[in-house]
């Protein structure tokens, strides 16, 4: 089906939309909305008809439905006015105005054959649109997305397309679904980038290809000092907002995968669902799905690091039944994990957790922790356990900025709520009770059976004087982790004896026995 109007031809097969014979661009929900106003142009559209039409019926915010009329007007060069093909009934609706003439008929040419998707979740990195008036401000644009695919080749899990490949889609219009044929990617990054005086405005959105359904977006505002550095800045924003969204449409996909049909992969995907709900019985079952993916692939680094990421929450949370043989697996899973993935920065940091709180070799965890971070200084977990190592070693200040700098790295990861404990201990440490509390008593609101929290809020209300308050913390804190005592407090985290001997006199008073 094409649709011919004015100087346009909307081409519904293939997914073009072409001016006097050049394609334009337009995005996938731009050119279903348009196509929507076309093809019901005899009356006018609601904007409750265009979230069911367009969108499914699913929830869309007003700015996002602003943007993308926006995006459609902007791609049939509509400037709003009376002459305009799409005109706005004001707080009425939409209707498309131009005069649209129907033709039937088959596509002149077979698209070619889609190239296969590898074996790990892929993405590909459009050129961003400049919406500047200058043309020369192109090189802004380009920098960002190189920096931002540098970025996310940093993920070992993440199958990136080079640069040189991405780029050759730069001022064409393809929709997304080619783009996932013809490069072999299931995800798809694209933007736009305007800058206005000494201010620039960046916007980026994650599209599936299989079915061009918006996954994400987000818009950064930023003051144009040090071009490089803001390249920078919002290369390193783009990746942390990016990388959890990528995983979470993955986990999605696995877990619509028919039970019969799963690979090792899949079964680590699952069980990151599992270990995303972070209660007893979860781990235990990502710890079973991780240990059946190792035992399809014994070469899965992923796997085995997860695995024994498992049982260092288990210790961390007074879960082990038997805590020497789940160490010495703990271990054993670890080795393994470093001996196959040393090179991946994700794995070194799930290995330095084990180091760290099953062997309680904080030493050896620093250096693991410090490889990670030279490999992907964007790796968020990293980070989030460099601030633990640094609280338990009394360098609260350092801590602090670490958990903030994971934060900033990943704003949207499940698993926020261990840098709020972390921001907690390091504060109970540095004996600022109330900022403790407070901080502890977030972490604790996102994650109600995570231990460290309750500890932290029991211990810094003990100190401050707030006795029956803390009593009541530490209830609770002993409903969730029974065995637990002033002697085996260790076990749950390497604390340094000067930060241990703050916590452990807190709990004392709170009520915690010997």
């Amino acid at each position: 089906m094409r649709w011919h109007f004015a100087e346009f031809c909307l081409d519904t097969d293939r997914r073009e939309l072409r001016r006097r014979g050049e394609a334009v661009r337009i995005e996938p929900q731009a050119f279903d909305l348009l196509e929507h106003l076309i093809v019901h142009r005899d009356r006018l559209v609601t904007r409750d008809d265009l979230i069911e039409g367009v969108w499914g019926g699913r929830i869309v915010s007003e700015s996002a439905l602003a943007t993308c009329i926006n995006a459609a007007r902007v791609a049939v060069g509509d400037s709003g006015d009376r002459q305009a093909l799409i005109r706005t009934i004001p707080r009425k609706g939409l209707r498309f105005v131009g005069d649209a003439r129907e033709e039937v008929g088959a596509s002149s040419a077979p698209p070619p054959a889609p190239v296969p998707l590898p074996d790990r979740p892929s993405i590909a990195v459009l050129p961003f649109d400049n919406l500047g008036a200058d043309p020369a401000q192109d090189y802004f644009a380009d920098g960002i997305v190189e920096g931002i695919i540098t970025g996310l080749c940093r993920a070992r899990w993440l199958f990136v397309i080079a640069r040189n490949s991405s780029f050759a889609y730069k001022g064409r219009a393809v929709p997304v679904t080619q783009v996932g044929r013809e490069l072999g990617v299931r995800y798809v990054l694209g933007g736009s980038i305007q800058r206005a005086g000494s201010r620039v405005r960046i916007g980026a959105q994650l599209l599936d290809t299989t079915t061009g359904a918006h996954l994400w977006a987000e818009r950064f505002d930023r003051v144009l000092e040090d071009v490089f550095a803001l390249q920078d800045e919002v290369a390193v924003a783009v990746v942390g907002a990016l990388a959890p969204r990528l995983e979470d449409a993955e986990i999605a996909r696995a877990r619509r995968k028919p039970t019969d049909s799963l690979d090792a992969y899949d079964l680590v995907l699952r069980g990151m669902a599992e270990h995303r709900r972070w209660t007893r019985d979860a781990i235990t079952e990502a710890l079973r799905l991780y240990m059946a993916s190792t035992a399809i692939d014994d070469r899965f680094a992923m796997a085995h690091s997860l695995a024994s990421l498992c049982y260092h929450e288990r210790a961390a949370n007074g879960w082990m039944a038997d805590r020497d043989s789940e160490s010495a697996e703990a271990m054993r899973l670890a080795a393994r994990a470093l001996e196959l993935g040393r090179d991946d920065a994700a794995i070194l940091a799930c290995v330095a957790s084990v180091y760290a709180q099953i062997a309680q070799d904080i030493e050896a965890a620093s250096d693991l922790i410090a490889e990670a971070l030279a490999i992907d200084a964007n790796q968020a977990y990293a980070w989030l356990l460099r601030g633990w190592v640094k609280a338990w070693n009394c360098a609260s200040e350092e801590a602090i900025e670490s958990f903030q700098t994971m934060m900033r790295l990943s704003p949207l990861d499940p698993h926020v709520f261990r840098a709020q404990a972390g921001i907690g201990a390091a504060h109970l440490v540095a004996r600022r009770f109330e900022e403790a509390r407070l901080w502890a008593e977030r972490a604790h609101r996102a994650n109600p059976v995570y231990g460290p929290p309750l500890r932290v809020a029991a211990a810094a209300l003990a100190h401050a004087g707030r006795l029956e308050d803390a009593r009541r913390v530490m209830a609770e804190l002993r409903a969730n982790d029974p065995g637990l005592r002033i002697a085996n407090l260790r076990q749950r985290a390497p604390w340094r004896a000067e930060a241990f001997a703050v916590l452990a006199d807190g709990l004392r008073l709170a009520g915690l026995p010997e």
